[in-house]
């Protein structure tokens, strides 16, 4: 019964949350100098009197602020985000074709932050004396250090102007014809370069994470009882101790999806991906 009521007032706080954040964009854009009817007959050509009275009255701008946050919030709890002036779409559809996208290329670079990162923490944590292990830690402090956009231009730079080997902008080769499994070939293909952009500064935490809580759980009780069984050392380390020395990885990565995700859109610019971003 706890375990409900936490879940029902956490629910209740998030809801509140956004509503909050609703008012608040509502009325901060209410707040701003100028007249949304002018920006909207300047698109059209003109801005006479009986023009601007009838695009007010259309957009229900002519209405009180209190009327026209109701119907705002409103129409954001059924999913209706109304539509774009510059566009003259739905906010909502344009929203939902250039989401996916961004999703693909989030999931890809946390994907291979954690698989990358968590390799090479217990690579580092398993020879801590070795050569590699003091290169990956160098490597993981410089990764750690630059900005995605930073990294985003060396990498343009290097496979632009040196190597030509991988695609450098867009999601699609604008000559490309073949079939859907072509097509996922082309957006892989393309999707390489932004993905490890992206993941290169998450993978460099996650590595040090992992190679932080490695040697603790490998002096865990069950992991000493599972080398006494005669168990392999890939087998402790990889099938009895990463379970647990992944869970910090996995924590921080929950809590740094928003972060992903801003850094997402400032790699979609970079590299001209058709995501939030560069919409």
């Amino acid at each position: 019964m706890q375990f409900v009521r936490t879940i029902a007032v956490r629910v209740a706080q998030s809801l509140g949350l956004l509503l909050a954040v609703v008012v608040l964009n509502f009325t901060l854009l209410k707040m701003t100098p100028g007249d949304p009817a002018l920006v909207i007959a300047g698109e059209s050509g003109a801005a006479d009197v009986e023009l601007l009275e009838q695009i007010r009255e259309d957009y229900g701008l002519n209405e009180s602020y209190l009327v026209q946050l109701t119907t705002y919030v409103g129409n954001v709890v059924q999913g209706d985000l109304g539509d774009s002036f510059f566009f003259n779409q739905s906010v909502t559809a344009l929203i939902g074709a250039r989401l996916w996208p961004t999703i693909l290329l989030v999931a890809s670079a946390l994907g291979f932050a954690i698989v990358a990162g968590v390799s090479v923490g217990i690579f580092t944590a398993r020879r801590p004396e070795s050569p590699v292990s003091h290169f990956a830690t160098i490597f993981a402090l410089i990764g750690y250090s630059m900005p995605v956009f930073w990294t985003g231009l060396l990498i343009i730079i290097l496979f632009a102007s040196k190597l030509s080997l991988l695609p450098i902008a867009g999601m699609h080769d604008v000559t490309f014809k073949g079939n859907w499994f072509q097509s996922w070939l082309d957006i892989a293909e393309h999707l390489i370069l932004p993905a490890f952009t992206l993941g290169f500064l998450y993978m460099a935490q996650y590595s040090r994470l992992s190679r932080a809580s490695m040697p603790e759980v490998l002096q865990s009780d069950y992991v000493r009882t599972a080398r006494a069984k005669g168990l392999g050392e890939r087998v402790v380390v990889y099938k009895h101790a990463l379970r647990n020395a992944v869970i910090p990885v996995v924590t921080v990565a929950g809590l740094q999806f928003g972060s992903l995700i801003s850094g997402a859109l400032l790699v979609e610019t970079v590299f001209n991906w058709p995501g939030l971003g560069r919409l």
